[in-house]
């Protein structure tokens, strides 16, 4: 990957978690490593991600300087920094406040694999993030939150909302995406009353190879992508006459 590709997989990334109903007016933001290992590339505060382009972001460093681009770095960006500090395979990661994955961590149950979404952890828990619920404005809170991140694919960050990784922008952004599925899957069946019926450990993780391998992942993404492409020529085609 060239730099070059990388600041395009941020602005298609955001688009697509857009698409995916995942923004939060100028809140929420995506990152991906910079192949040459100077930093991030991530968009500058202020911006929608639906909103994001190419010279709307900016390449911070591992030290939380903006090397390119303009204005300070957003407050959060030490989510991101540290993730992917900690886990050279992974090349990306997602910050959201996914609305049913902040009132699913509100209620403090497990998450169950009531469908093909709650697969995706395989038939274990997700991961909470419980050292605060305010803004991971620091290293030390962004190692803290790495740390429970772990190996998993997303984690909720109890009254604030969520985090993903993966190797490549298109598993980061379907993690996010089948995270906040799972936890809107599980308020609704929850909100009928107790939960019964759902995947032992054994079939989870069969699912989840089954249904979330990197072609799946990378159909859900490309589907995103074109839902955004598609609302963006809408958008040009009903502009002023």
């Amino acid at each position: 990957m060239t730099p070059a590709q990388a600041r395009g997989l941020a602005v298609e990334a955001s688009h697509a978690l857009a698409a995916a109903g995942q923004g939060d007016m100028v809140w929420g933001h995506v990152a991906v490593r910079d192949p040459d290992g100077r930093g991030i590339w991530i968009k500058a505060p202020g911006w929608g991600l639906e909103e994001v382009r190419d010279d709307r972001l900016q390449l911070v460093s591992y030290e939380a300087e903006v090397l390119i681009g303009e204005g300070a770095p957003h407050k959060e960006c030490h989510i991101h920094l540290e993730i992917l500090q900690a886990s050279p395979d992974l090349d990306c990661t997602v910050h959201t406040h996914a609305v049913s994955a902040i009132a699913f961590a509100a209620l403090d149950v497990p998450l169950l694999p009531l469908s093909h979404e709650g697969a995706l952890f395989a038939g274990e828990d997700v991961p909470r993030f419980r050292d605060t619920g305010g803004l991971v404005s620091s290293p030390e809170l962004g190692r803290a939150l790495s740390a429970v991140l772990g190996a998993a694919p997303a984690a909720l960050m109890p009254k604030h909302g969520l985090v993903a990784a993966g190797h490549t922008a298109a598993a980061a952004v379907m993690h996010a995406v089948l995270l906040d599925s799972a936890c809107a899957v599980q308020l609704r069946a929850q909100a009928a009353g107790r939960a019964v019926v759902h995947s032992d450990v054994t079939e989870a993780r069969a699912k989840r190879a089954q249904c979330w391998p990197d072609s799946q992942l990378l159909a859900g993404y490309r589907y995103l992508v074109r839902q955004a492409a598609t609302t963006r020529a809408a958008s040009d085609s009903s502009g002023p006459a």
